[in-house]
């Protein structure tokens, strides 16, 4: 299946639709997490107050990050075109779904999805995880080979394909998963350029 006939878009958030702003080793430092551990499966094997509280924090210092987002190159022109051709959009974030709210209005493309269609860390098992993308894929009562996951990190790309979906890698200039992605742009608007023809 070629992109131009896929309808159903999926997006990573940050360092995909924004400019990437999270310092992971500050935070994991400030959390007292392993270097080489993921957060949120380090904070998922916490006792559940100590969980708690860190992801509290976790929370407080990302909501800062989202009010001050900033799109990456070409995403609020891709998201707008494909929105203006109907197409159903999609976010599937590591993040807080609130947050993600707050990223898209702040980047200026909140309008482009509907509120339901956001799904973050609470709603579905994360990323690398499928069980988000398949939700979408219900709700939307579409098959995942007829979606797309774009997104700029390996738990993108791993969760496309575990659910079926066509996967795109932008906003990096070489392709270190060639044989999680289907495509590799090296930002929106080339990704945007691949549907012009």
């Amino acid at each position: 299946m070629n992109l131009h006939e896929i309808r159903h878009w999926v997006f990573d958030m940050d360092g995909t639709l924004t400019v990437p702003v999270h310092d992971f080793p500050a935070i994991k430092r400030a959390l007292e997490i392993p270097p080489q551990a993921d957060i949120l499966g380090h904070l998922a094997s916490l006792p559940a107050a100590e969980a708690a509280a860190k992801h509290a924090w976790l929370l407080e210092h990302e909501r800062e990050l989202a009010l001050g987002s900033r799109p990456a190159a070409g995403a609020v022109e891709l998201v707008r075109e494909l929105a203006g051709r109907g197409y159903r959009l999609g976010i599937l974030t590591r993040n807080a779904r609130e947050l993600a709210h707050i990223t898209l209005a702040a980047i200026g493309v909140a309008d482009c999805f509907a509120v339901q269609d956001v799904l973050g860390r609470d709603e579905a098992t994360p990323k690398p995880d499928p069980a988000g993308l398949l939700k979408l894929a219900n709700a939307w009562d579409v098959a995942p080979q007829r979606m797309v996951m774009i997104g700029d990190h390996l738990h993108d790309l791993s969760c496309g394909r575990a659910a079926g979906a066509r996967t795109v890698l932008v906003n990096l200039p070489d392709n270190p998963w060639p044989d999680y992605s289907d495509w590799h742009l090296p930002d929106c608007f080339a990704l945007r350029a691949l549907l012009q023809w």
